[in-house]
């Protein structure tokens, strides 16, 4: 996977290639979070939620 890894990325170096890869994989959950959030806020504006039934939950 690491030779996979470095030549996918252009790297030249194994720590290279490391730093490369997490970064990437950083970068792309940061991603995935802010449109999960950017989502979430849509369903929120549109009504999607009924935070008056929330007690309805301990029951």
């Amino acid at each position: 996977m690491l030779a996979e890894a470095t030549t996918a990325l252009g790297t030249a170096t194994k720590k290279d290639t490391v730093n490369s890869a997490l970064r990437l994989a950083v970068e792309e959950s940061r991603v995935r979070r802010e449109r999960a959030l950017a989502d979430l806020q849509q369903v929120a504006d549109e009504g999607g939620f009924d935070f008056d039934r929330l007690g309805e939950l301990d029951r």
